[in-house]
């Protein structure tokens, strides 16, 4: 099938790559001249395990190709996607729909014959009707069919949630835009991956409320984590009890400091809203939005604490930047509110993540990058472990005691055992549960 991917940000680079992969030739359409120059010299713009492989791999066969001209691979297109972002409007939290919109325009100029246009994009219930509005009232003459298709990618996992889905969602009532949606979709057969058909804005909510009730799922954890703390439980052996009943399940059970990232924050605020405005608000999300933003502060305060109440002065070493692992993501990152923290308190902070430090430069104060974890360790009266990449889970604790001015470790992920931090000496801070003394 020809088809067009309109944006190559995170979700249009991931989809574009995977569906040239399946099979059919793949147009990724990006105003960017810097990005799209960049993606054919082979770069590419964001880090996602796997990703470049299947650029390159799919680019060298010819089923994959970038262009900043819209109206030419659209015109040819059986199938076009909408992939542009949908970031949280300045001032009321909204998602704002202004480059959905401008890009459903630019598509319906330059379509010929019978096309399906696909929202990607996570966009709030009734967006595909105002698209379709769009069509009807300023184009009348183009036979196009909009179609709800929302993405499921965990960042650091997104080739294999892809190719390996639960489930895909598609919205639509239109025959024609049904059949055309399976033979996208048909390369999966194989993999016996469920396609799900339902309504325009059924689709459309199906993906807000997914993210809203992972959300949710984590701040539940983080509070009962709180609660452990305070009455001598184990959050981490909690978490494994109640996961342990099929009707719960184990995933997004793990204590942290607060969800993050380009989905959660932007989605569960657009939901609140989008609740608000039809008379129906969703006090359970508006309460964990707001004990989320709360958290990422306390977070910071708990480092405080373990430095005997003040950091002023002090050299703090932050270890991992971006929401999680395995991606360059900062958006909405805790480490931000974190470091923020730490800096109005007076701490001289140093920083280390393998792959976010250059995002993090335009949204970090004034704190020092370091190559590697011993070198911020160096004289530091604290460590922050605020991200759990896999390179931090084995550091050698005998050389950091030895770099360290103070061996005091907050684990904000608890990747490492308390028994362990007593043995080599450390004061060991985890969350949800007591602290073992060395």
């Amino acid at each position: 099938m020809r088809i067009v991917m309109i944006g190559s940000g995170y979700v249009g680079l991931v989809s574009g790559a995977c569906l040239a992969d399946f099979g059919h030739e793949v147009i990724c359409v990006d105003k960017s001249t810097e990005k799209v120059e960049a993606l054919e010299r082979g770069e590419v713009p964001i880090f996602e395990p796997g990703l470049e492989a299947i650029i390159a791999h799919n680019r060298a066969s010819g089923r994959l190709s970038f262009s900043l001209d819209l109206a030419g691979p659209v015109a040819n297109a059986d199938v076009v996607f909408i992939a542009v972002g949908t970031p949280s409007r300045r001032g009321d939290g909204h998602a704002d729909l202004t480059y959905v919109y401008a890009a459903a325009r630019e598509i319906a100029a330059a379509v010929t014959g019978f096309t399906v246009v696909v929202t990607k994009s996570t966009v709030p219930v009734g967006t595909g009707d105002e698209i379709e509005r769009i069509f009807r009232e300023e184009f009348p003459d183009k036979d196009i069919a909009v179609v709800s298709n929302p993405e499921f990618l965990r960042e650091g996992a997104a080739i294999s949630d892809f190719k390996r889905p639960d489930r895909i969602v598609i919205g639509t009532g239109d025959g024609r835009a049904t059949e055309l949606m399976r033979e996208v979709y048909r390369p999966l057969y194989l993999n016996e991956a469920p396609l799900y058909f339902c309504e325009r804005r059924t689709s459309e909510l199906i993906k807000y409320a997914a993210n809203a009730f992972l959300a949710m799922k984590i701040t539940f954890i983080n509070e009962i984590a709180d609660l452990c703390e305070n009455i001598g439980a184990d959050v981490q052996k909690v978490a494994k009890g109640i996961g342990m009943d099929k009707r719960i399940g184990d995933k997004f059970l793990h204590a942290g400091p607060g969800y993050g990232g380009s989905c959660f924050p932007k989605d569960t605020l657009a939901l609140v809203k989008t609740a608000q405005d039809f008379d129906s608000p969703l006090r359970l999300i508006e309460t964990t939005v707001m004990v989320n933003d709360n958290r990422k502060r306390a977070m910071g305060r708990k480092v405080i604490a373990a430095c005997d109440g003040t950091v002023r002065g002090k050299k703090i070493a932050v270890l991992g930047l971006t929401f999680k692992p395995n991606t360059d993501d900062m958006r909405d990152a805790p480490a931000i509110t974190i470091v923020q923290a730490l800096l109005d308190g007076g701490a001289d902070v140093h920083v280390f993540d393998p792959e976010g430090m250059e995002a993090a430069k335009a949204v970090l104060g004034p704190v020092t990058y370091g190559t590697n974890p011993y070198e911020i360790a160096t004289d530091a009266e604290a460590i922050v472990v605020v991200t759990e990449w896999d390179e931090f889970r084995a550091l050698d604790f005998r050389r950091l005691k030895q770099e360290m001015k103070a061996p005091v470790i907050v684990d904000l992920r608890n990747i490492y055992k308390p028994e362990e931090m007593a043995k080599y000496g450390f004061k060991h801070l985890p969350i949800g549960k007591r602290t073992a003394k060395a």
